[in-house]
């Protein structure tokens, strides 16, 4: 194992050695943080298509608390900052401290970016191919959208090892790992259910972490070993934030399970069933969708970490409706009152 992170170090070097790709690096890791599946994808993929947008924020979910839960039983691998714990970083060049994004709490393995970014969008790309090849019964064509799949999954991982959050060996099994996952799952998304079933799962995966953590916590493993090297040796305090830890994504999950139960027995949503939204309706509807998302996820960052948590499974409970519900109908009564008045 030692050569993987000798090695793994010597290519993040390499990679640094181009720091006027500084900007596309971090740009590139931003499109592969697991909020951007609730944040953007999810809403440009439902207004895509309702049943996909649905998979990509029950894959998004799933796979990032498996992620959670999987990084804990493989506590044996190092994130980066064992590079500078162990003495690795002698006579070496990797310049951890200037990168606010490498300063994540969590333990290294598998890349949570690339394995959730991976498994997330899996269902849009086979829609996108199927649609390409029945339009133009081309299998060239029809390899388009895994092909830029899979470049944006590599340029995620390649991100990832630039500010030195990952060795390349997690950045490969968080790919493997998340492509795998979307294969699988996919095909086994549920679609509209009875609110009990959005309740139950969004119990059972805060009661599944919970149980898991304090078992493993009870049989003598440190948990947050991560999170005080993080704290040791990263420059800026501030940079180690909240949401960075392992239970700001579960808050994450079970919200957003909820949150898409609630939205799809809202009075809005039943309303909106019976009505078909133009394309540029669905335009609109992503567009303001991921801004209102983005706007709200940025806004009120409390320091109090009992207040933090509880703000953010609030708008993460919310995100669904907003999504689902709450959008979707103020365009439609807008749309609805431009048909009236030109008809007058």
């Amino acid at each position: 194992m030692d050569s993987l992170y000798s090695n793994g170090i010597w290519f993040a070097e390499v990679l640094q050695r181009a720091p006027c790709l500084e900007d596309f690096w971090l740009w590139v890791t931003f499109l592969g943080d697991p909020k951007c599946v609730f944040i953007i994808y999810f809403p440009i993929a439902y207004f895509l298509d309702q049943k996909v947008g649905v998979k990509v924020l029950w894959l998004g979910l799933i796979s990032e608390w498996l992620n959670l839960v999987s990084k804990w039983f493989l506590f044996g691998e190092r994130p980066f900052w064992w590079v500078f714990e162990s003495g690795y970083s002698s006579n070496r060049e990797v310049s951890l401290h200037q990168f606010p994004a490498s300063c994540e709490t969590g333990p290294g393995s598998p890349s949570g970016h690339c394995m959730i970014t991976g498994a997330a969008l899996w269902p849009v790309v086979t829609t996108l191919s199927a649609w390409l090849f029945q339009h133009s019964k081309s299998q060239m064509i029809k390899a388009v959208p895994f092909t830029v799949y899979l470049l944006l999954l590599l340029a995620v991982g390649l991100s990832r090892i630039f500010i030195l959050a990952h060795f390349p060996h997690q950045v490969l099994g968080g790919i493997l790992v998340g492509i795998t996952l979307g294969w699988l799952l996919e095909s086994r998304v549920p679609m509209e259910r009875e609110l009990s079933f959005y309740l139950q799962a969004s119990l059972s995966l805060l009661l599944g972490t919970v149980v898991t953590y304090w078992t493993l916590i009870a049989l003598g493993v440190d948990l947050n070993w991560s999170i005080n090297l993080a704290t040791k040796w990263c420059a800026n305090l501030q940079w180690v934030r909240i949401d960075t830890r392992p239970f700001a994504s579960l808050t994450r999950d079970v919200a957003a399970a909820l949150g898409l139960g609630l939205a799809l027995h809202s009075s809005y949503y039943a309303q909106l069933k019976r009505e078909k939204f133009s394309r540029s309706q669905r335009v609109w509807c992503a567009g303001l969708a991921t801004l209102v998302l983005k706007v709200l996820s940025d806004a009120v960052q409390p320091g109090n970490v009992a207040l933090w948590y509880g703000l953010t499974f609030v708008k993460y409970a919310t995100f669904p409706w907003v999504v689902v519900a709450l959008l979707p109908r103020l365009v439609h009564v807008v749309g609805s009152k431009k048909a009236l008045s030109h008809q007058e």
